[in-house]
């Protein structure tokens, strides 16, 4: 059975870390684009992070460029999304997707290119 289990999340004051696991079972991870997405208390689901399964570009939301990196290891089938600086407004559950079709391509943002999902970790930064 194939699944993203995502991991890492967990309470830090503002300007603290945190690094974010995203491990996949059933597939390879880095044959398709990998997006990182988060959803606030009523909000809509935002794109945060992605690679790209065709040069391995990555691409980061304005919010958090500078600020959070994306990366994997394809032993461990695993990608991660490392958070410095946070912010009371990164507060989120943070989810990684991939879209159904893995033919080579650039990663985008939107949410409703990604087919499958993870069941999400929260983030929660206090001020």
């Amino acid at each position: 059975q194939s699944q993203l289990v995502e991991s890492g999340g967990g309470l830090v004051q503002s300007g603290g870390s945190l690094r974010l696991s995203c491990a996949a079972s059933g597939f390879t991870l880095h044959y398709y684009p990998i997006g990182w997405f988060r959803q606030a208390p009523g909000k809509e689901r935002e794109g945060v992070a992605c690679i790209s399964n065709s040069d391995g570009s990555t691409y980061y939301a304005d919010s958090v460029k500078g600020r959070f990196t994306f990366s994997r290891d394809n032993a461990k089938n695993t990608v991660y999304l490392q958070m410095n600086s946070l912010k009371p407004e990164d507060t989120a559950v943070y989810y990684c997707a991939v879209p159904r079709a893995r033919h080579l391509r650039l990663c985008t943002l939107s949410h409703e290119e990604y087919d499958y999902w993870g069941q999400g970790t929260q983030v929660t930064v206090s001020s």
